[in-house]
């Protein structure tokens, strides 16, 4: 029986990885996950069903936003009526922090979303403001945040996976040093690139964008009771109510639904909806093994290279970012490497960040080892 179980396992990680379809040199899914191969087939269907209007096809349609909610169960752990859909996580992270009651530490050094959305709820409501935490570079600590937590601390905004280091957070020793405060997250460098508790967080906002492969304007809002208790629904529409009710505003739903502004995107719905089943299909775990054996081989090829790494080299602290600090006189021949090779990811403030998936092949690898020792060569003749 168990040989049967592996050999499902392994058809669906096969599966799993055919539905990788970008040209080889790709490695920037922390930036964009070009949609996988089933979630291209879900699009297809729903627009074409859309398209034809035959009776029931838009209440089919509509169906999608209850898969989504059972989709994320799968993959979260959060039941589906704690989820509601997003059409990004700043959204999300928006919804969640106007709704906070006190003070909410977070670092500055986090992806824009979370500080930003932190700074919008200060300057508009008199309930909230932001308690600004001190991090070293960008990585967020379970030691940081318990000594900076104060009596009016009610809330921490952390990113799961930081988007400048691929610093993965410690959830679990997060949650034990602010008690019953809330904890909420920006997991959209992390859900389909590692596998974390997630039930730890109280808000858990995704995009689908990155690495789950389902395209721009899909993503889930997740909350834990204790959140859907607590959160004050201060954005939230007709898309946020029981029923459409005409000539009288009713209260907002209760818990997670009532958090939503306008009605789901049912085909963006149905995307990541995919997305999350095959991603459930092949395993996290199995697909996290195989994210951090694809960075794994990066950070040989950038040592290789005598290449500075500034990203986490333990795997229990990396996800599927490998950042390097080239020196000033080597970025430029770096990049220039790079692109003459066709290898794609991302410089900014002067790092080179390196983004490989589980279906990152060994010809992808191949072209950025070229890349990295055409640099280097280039380099040298300059000296």
């Amino acid at each position: 029986m168990s040989g049967a179980v592996a050999t499902v396992g392994h058809v669906e990680l096969q599966d799993y990885l055919a539905g990788f379809g970008e040209e080889p040199g790709y490695l920037d899914f922390a930036a964009y996950g070009p949609p996988s191969r089933a979630v291209r087939a879900e699009a297809a269907a729903q627009e074409e069903a859309l398209s034809r209007a035959r009776p029931g096809a838009l209440e089919r349609v509509h169906g999608a936003v209850d898969r989504l909610g059972a989709a994320v169960e799968a993959v979260t752990g959060f039941r589906r009526d704690q989820v509601v859909f997003s059409p990004n996580t700043s959204q999300g992270l928006v919804q969640a922090v106007f709704g906070v009651a006190g003070g909410v530490l977070v670092a500055p050094s986090e992806f824009p979303s979370l500080p930003v959305a932190a700074v919008r709820a200060s300057e508009a409501l008199q309930a909230t403001a932001p308690i600004w935490l001190d991090t070293d570079d960008g990585r967020v600590t379970p030691g940081a945040v318990r000594d900076r937590l104060t009596s009016t601390t009610t809330a921490v905004a952390v990113n799961a996976v930081d988007a400048r280091t691929g610093f993965v957070v410690d959830l679990e020793g997060i949650r034990q040093v602010i008690g019953d405060r809330l904890l909420i997250v920006d997991a959209v460098q992390a859900v389909g690139a590692v596998e974390l508790p997630w039930t730890e967080a109280d808000v858990l906002a995704c995009g689908g964008q990155k690495w789950l492969r389902a395209g721009h304007g899909s993503g889930f809002l997740a909350l834990s009771d204790r959140a859907a208790n607590r959160l004050t629904p201060v954005l939230s529409n007709v898309g946020g109510l029981p029923d459409l009710v005409w000539d009288a505003v009713p209260p907002p739903a209760p818990g997670a639904a009532g958090m939503q502004i306008g009605f789901p995107d049912p085909v963006a719905a149905a995307r990541l909806a995919a997305a999350l089943d095959e991603l459930a299909a092949a395993g996290p775990a199995v697909i996290a093994a195989r994210v951090a054996e694809r960075v794994a081989r990066v950070l040989e090829l950038a040592d290789e290279a005598g290449l500075d790494v500034v990203s986490p080299r333990a795997e229990a602290d990396r996800a599927g970012i490998v950042v390097v600090d080239p020196r000033p006189d080597r970025l430029t021949a770096l990049t220039a490497a790079l692109l003459n090779a066709g290898v794609s990811v991302t410089v900014r403030q002067g790092r080179v960040r390196v983004a490989p998936h589980a279906g990152t092949t060994d010809e992808t690898l191949l072209l950025l080892r070229t890349a990295l020792r055409e640099a280097e060569a280039a380099t040298r003749a300059v000296r």
